[in-house]
């Protein structure tokens, strides 16, 4: 193949956890076999960051789900990228806002720090941080003069943690990796990926956009060593094959994309990815989902995705590891029955605990989704599942 990656005080989480699923051989194909449902949250999808400053003018009215804007204060939503700080906490990022630029000027980009407590069923969150710019790092007009960055400025959809407590985030306008320091100060001018601009690019100068509209870098796997980033495009670039996803990679050291990269191929064209992560030097694990919700939603997968491409057609090897529709659930996990199903539009967040065990949590775009209950607003579920076989993962992607 081508080888061209403050306290703002606790809410409360609804939290159950079961025993393991005894482990599975997997199916003959190579698949894992059946992953199971191990763990199950949920952050109510009303939840606001205390004494935050209004959001949601420019939504409409609506009500949406039975919610109407603006809201008094920015919502805890939106989780599209995860970070496990290895100390029982995770850092968790969301995403523009709304879902696009002239909807969410008045959406403060923001990583939240939570601490889940599995067995008196709370989560707290032991606070968070915005993004901003006040060095003038970013080279164009900002929304607000403050230089407090929103979404209309960037749509962040993927975080990375360095081994020297900085940030690296995926933007999809761009589409840019963004770096931040550990309190969310922006440190470099945004670093675009040669030859691809999404249509929301402030660069772009009337040229034409060789990436669809809000599909940028969805995905953003550090490699194991800490050496390398590995950004991956939503969408198709202009010229490839419909369905196939550049895995780019950057060299944190030369700061610089080396102009090599992988191809993620989508089981249909008219699927997206939702997070990547790597397992090893060679294999990543990549969300991979359809549109569809509740009822609706026939594909919401998690594949281990090989760089090696040992059958030589030019595209990552892909192995299901996990049917997010299909999930062993016999101890009726969370009050539901004996499959789970995580139906969600957009399933954004994947996370390694053990070599069998992950997180997986959803962007609930609030308040639009209703995914789990029809008419209702998604709150935001955080789940863990037990992989059938383990994942033979590199130690320091455990770390």
């Amino acid at each position: 193949m081508r080888r061209t990656s403050i306290m703002l005080g606790a809410a409360v989480l609804t939290v159950a956890l079961a025993s393991p699923a005894a482990a599975g051989k997997g199916h003959p194909d190579g698949d894992f076999g059946r992953a199971a449902l191990t763990g199950f949250a949920s952050l109510p999808a009303e939840t606001f960051v205390p004494g935050s400053e209004p959001s949601g003018a420019l939504i409409g009215a609506g009500p949406f789900n039975g919610i109407a804007a603006p809201f008094a204060g920015q919502p805890v939503q939106g989780f599209s990228g995860i970070v496990n700080r290895h100390d029982g906490t995770f850092d968790v990022l969301s995403d523009n806002g709304y879902g696009n630029k002239a909807n969410s000027a008045d959406y403060l980009l923001r990583v939240h720090r939570v601490k889940p407590d599995t067995k008196s069923g709370e989560l707290e969150v032991l606070g968070g941080f915005g993004l901003r710019d006040p060095d003038h790092r970013v080279p164009f007009a900002l929304t607000r003069a403050d230089r407090r960055l929103t979404g209309a400025d960037f749509d962040v959809e993927s975080i990375v943690r360095a081994a020297d407590g900085t940030y690296w985030i995926g933007d999809e306008f761009g589409p840019f990796l963004l770096h931040f320091s550990a309190r969310g100060r922006l440190l470099e001018a945004p670093i675009a990926l040669p030859g691809v601009q999404a249509p929301e690019n402030p660069h772009l100068d009337g040229a034409q956009p060789t990436i669809g509209g809000s599909k940028g870098f969805e995905g953003l796997a550090r490699s194991v060593d800490g050496r390398r980033l590995y950004p991956l495009l939503e969408g198709t670039v202009t010229g490839d094959t419909p369905g196939d996803l550049r895995f780019s990679e950057f060299d944190l050291r030369r700061r610089a994309y080396t102009g090599e990269h992988f191809v993620y191929r989508l089981e249909s064209p008219a699927h997206a990815i939702g997070d990547a992560i790597a397992v090893d030097r060679h294999r990543f694990l990549v969300i991979e989902r359809d549109g569809g919700q509740g009822d609706a939603a026939r594909f919401k997968r998690i594949y281990l995705a090989d760089s090696r491409d040992r059958d030589g057609d030019g595209v990552m090897d892909k192995t299901l590891v996990a049917d997010l529709l299909d999930l062993a659930n016999p101890q009726g996990i969370g009050g539901f029955g004996e499959t789970f199903r995580f139906p969600f539009t957009t399933i954004e967040d994947v996370v390694l605990l053990d070599d069998r065990t992950l997180a997986v949590l959803n962007d609930n775009n609030f308040p639009f989704s209703s995914g789990r209950t029809p008419g209702e607003a998604d709150d935001n579920e955080f789940i863990t599942i037990r992989l059938a076989d383990r994942l033979h993962a590199d130690p320091r992607a455990l770390r």
